[in-house]
């Protein structure tokens, strides 16, 4: 027992001998609080050792003879004496046994009581011992009692243990069989999943075996068609099943079967349909109104149960083409000859109410034109009500139908001499080509037909009609026509045109055309010439009639033809036509020479400035075609264009004068020919202008030079001077400078005056005459210094310095009305 309990006693406690701090109770108290349970056990224990025992040497109890205690004798008192020993009363341990008699007795009776006495005193501390053995014991006993608790505890956690490993081992084992389970349903899931595809195959076939064209109108008939197409899908991409392939061709006989069936059905309904309208059209007496309801009413009112059924096999050509495209062509086959049949004796009846031989060209274009437009707008709405597909064979079936009165319009358009008539029919063709249906269901149709997949087969192809694809022929031969003719009359009226001598009267046609006109003249005028925006082109009718024509055509060409054939037309006619105006200048200039020499210079100058402004205006080489981009810049503008490639016939002042930059790019053709004469005629128009005021003086300068070189090469002993000579005199000398000053208020003043009647624009003019003014002023400021040399006195007075003389040509090439 000692060996077990010695262990848990711990280790004795080695107190050190270093001075502790004192702590009071109340920082004992704080520092460590007691709670309720330890409260009660404290005064449990106080209570306890409150009520002590008393010492064995003061129990009564006889039973412990080893613990004497003094004698128990009572007080006597004063007066009291000693009884007699009470005999029947046993001996006490301490009595003697024997008296005492000698003092060795009384010794060691005495050392007894001593040793009673030191043993009295000793007992507490013997009980205390005995009563801390005791405990020992109990906790040795208690110790001996946890170990045993303590072994069976750690018996009861193996315990424990092996049965949370097999608990856990059990559920492990449950999760696995679960997850089986989990997998073989699973797996029966799939199993039967895939196996619905392959049981899809009796239900088709037994549905397809029943007997009836009603088959087709079952409510279960489409989505039968609908599994099996699935069921079709599913198979192609599961090709490695086993039969997979096997099933994969009886489904597509249960497709093709159903899609026959619809077809079928589709094309007996029509058989039907058309049997019983043409009957009631073949009886008498039956009104337009009538007529329509049969061809088109009538249609549309089969098609709700028809067009889902016609869906379902456009869908299913799109995605099994190899397989159902035939049996869908073979419906819009039948439709579009069931159409026919209906259509073509009411359309020869219609055409043949038009009376194509006598009806005048651009009236039967437009009401043939017209009629047949709205006949394809009803046939292909009516033809988009069953169908979202066939968009090659409706146009095929629609360009048919036209081709019966476009076999009365052809040769009439191919033989129509009348340039205006074919530029109505091509006018009247395109505004129909322009009224195109806009998009039933989209914007950009045009995107959407290239570019959407359009899954689903809905509007595929049919998005609007294209009218112009279906009067294209017969523009293309309008157009043909209109080019053959437009050459013709270029030959006729421009190159071969015989000039009159009225179209060469030249300027009174221009003073003719300042005349008022009256309202009803304008008015007519106006309404002929809507095309001219430029007010240089306004006034055709004082242009020369070649030109007239040119633009004419032009004008009337350039809106029907393509660019490049424009363009090499236009080429042509312009060239031809300046080549008629350079001839007509010709012969202004030999009417009465020399005064008409300047009235042929600006016939020239004022109809190539116009022919420049129209080639800018019809664009002819630097920019695409746009009909609607004619933009008149003015006839100054396009001769300032011209004059940036302008050479070395102009002095560079010019350039500066106009704004205009000199450049070195150059065009070719008619464009480059015209800028040419034009820089030639304008150069001839600045001389002819300023010749006739200056030549007075350089013909003096000359003399005087020649006189005074002849001088300087020969003695000059006995020469005569040259102030001496007749025409060099300061008589003379005055005579020129007056004779000069007149000829700029006569000569000059008559030379802008016709300047602004030929070319009317005040910049143009100024220009001119501003470099006109330069040359004069060299020319009389050359004069004026050799004079002022030569001569003193009254002549100095009267020349004018180049201020004076700037102000003077001012004045008399002012404006005045200004």
């Amino acid at each position: 027992m000692a060996t077990r309990t010695a262990p848990r006693r711990g280790p004795t406690l080695i107190v050190p001998t270093t001075a502790k701090s004192t702590v009071n109770v109340e920082d004992w108290e704080a520092k460590a609080p007691l709670d309720d349970l330890e409260l009660r056990s404290i005064g449990l224990v106080k209570t306890a050792s409150e009520t002590l025992p008393l010492p064995l040497k003061y129990n009564d109890d006889e039973n412990f003879p080893s613990r004497p205690s003094t004698p128990k004798t009572k007080l006597l008192g004063p007066n009291s004496r000693p009884g007699t020993p009470n005999s029947s009363r046993a001996a006490h341990n301490l009595h003697p046994k024997q008296p005492v008699q000698t003092p060795q007795q009384f010794y060691d009776w005495f050392a007894v009581i001593d040793r009673s006495v030191l043993h009295s005193q000793e007992a507490h501390f013997r009980a205390h011992v005995a009563s801390v053995s005791d405990h020992l014991s109990t906790c040795d006993f208690l110790l001996e009692r946890i170990d045993e608790i303590d072994l069976e505890v750690d018996q009861m956690l193996q315990g424990w243990t092996s049965v949370e490993e097999g608990g856990k081992s059990l559920k492990d084992a449950c999760e696995r069989l679960l997850e089986e389970r989990d997998r073989l349903l699973q797996l029966t899931d799939e199993i039967g999943t895939r196996l619905e595809y392959f049981q899809e195959l009796e239900h088709a076939t037994r549905m397809l075996n029943h007997p009836g064209e009603s088959l087709v109108l079952q409510s279960d008939f489409l989505y039968m068609v609908e599994r099996v197409d699935i069921c079709i899908d599913y198979l192609k991409a599961h090709r490695h099943f086993r039969e997979a392939e096997v099933y994969l061709l009886r489904f597509q006989q249960c497709m093709t079967r159903a899609m026959t069936l619809i077809k079928m059905y589709f094309v007996g309904s029509l058989r039907a349909l058309s049997a019983d309208i043409s009957r009631r059209l073949s009886e008498k007496d039956v009104s337009s109104t009538a007529q329509m309801h049969l061809l088109y009413t009538r249609f549309k009112s089969v098609s709700p149960q028809l067009a889902p059924l016609l869906r379902e096999l456009e869908r299913r050509a799109l995605t099994h083409h190899e397989e159902l495209a035939s049996l869908l062509s073979e419906c819009h086959a039948a439709y579009l000859s069931t159409r026919k049949s209906l259509l073509v004796g009411r359309l020869m009846q219609e055409i043949k109410g038009l009376d194509p031989t006598r009806t005048e060209l651009v009236a039967l274009t437009r009401t043939g034109c017209s009629y047949l437009k709205d006949l394809c707008v009803d046939e292909f709405d009516l033809f988009r009500v069953f169908f979202n597909s066939g968009e090659d064979q409706l146009y095929q079936y629609l360009e048919n139908l036209c081709d019966y009165l476009y076999d009365d319009l052809r040769p009439r358009i191919l033989h129509e001499p009348r340039l205006t008539a074919l530029c109505e029919v091509c006018t009247v063709l395109q505004a129909l080509m322009v009224l195109d249906r806009p998009d039933v269901d989209l914007d950009d149709e045009d995107g959407v037909d290239e570019l959407n997949l359009d899954l689903d087969g809905k509007r595929r192809g049919l998005h609007r009609l294209h009218i112009s694809q279906l009067l294209e022929m017969v523009l293309q031969d309008a157009q043909t026509r209109l080019f053959f003719k437009a050459q013709s009359v270029i030959q006729t009226d421009i190159r071969y045109y015989v000039t009159k001598p009225e179209d060469l009267a030249y300027p009174d046609i221009l003073l003719e055309a300042r005349k008022p006109v009256s309202a009803l003249d304008l008015k007519e005028k106006e309404s002929i010439s809507q095309i001219f925006t430029a007010e240089s082109l306004a006034k055709q009718d004082t242009w020369f009639p070649t030109l007239q024509k040119t633009y004419w055509v032009l004008s009337q060409l350039r809106p029907y033809v393509k660019p490049a054939i424009f363009e090499d037309i236009s080429q042509e006619a312009l060239s031809l036509c300046q080549q008629s105006l350079v001839s007509a200048s010709e012969i202004i200039k030999m009417k009465n020479p020399p005064t008409t020499n300047l009235d042929g210079q600006l016939f020239l100058v004022r109809h190539l400035l116009i022919m420049k402004e129209i080639t800018n205006n019809l664009e002819l080489v630097q920019r695409d075609y746009d009909p609607n981009s004619m933009n008149f810049s003015g006839v100054t503008d396009a001769l300032a264009s011209m004059l940036s490639r302008t050479t070395a016939l102009l002095p560079d002042a010019l350039f500066s004068t106009f704004g205009v930059p000199r450049g070195d790019g150059s065009i070719g053709g008619v464009k480059h020919g015209i800028d040419h004469e034009l820089r030639r005629v304008c150069s001839d128009v600045i001389a002819e202008c300023a010749v006739p005021i200056s030549t007075p003086l350089r013909t003096w300068l000359d003399r005087v030079n020649d006189f005074n070189a002849a001088w300087h090469t020969k003695e000059n002993d006995g020469a005569t001077p040259l102030t001496a000579q007749p025409w060099a005199s300061q008589a003379a000398a005055e005579e020129l400078n007056a004779n000069f000053r007149a000829a700029c208020e006569r000569d000059l003043r008559s030379s802008v005056v016709r300047l602004k009647l030929y070319l009317e624009s005040d910049r143009t003019v100024g220009v001119l005459v501003q470099h006109v003014l330069e040359r004069i002023v060299d020319e009389y400021l050359a004069f004026r210094g050799v004079a002022w040399n030569m001569y003193a006195g009254a002549l100095r007075s009267s020349l004018l310095d180049e201020h004076d003389l700037r102000e003077v040509l001012r004045t008399v090439t002012a404006d005045p009305s200004s």
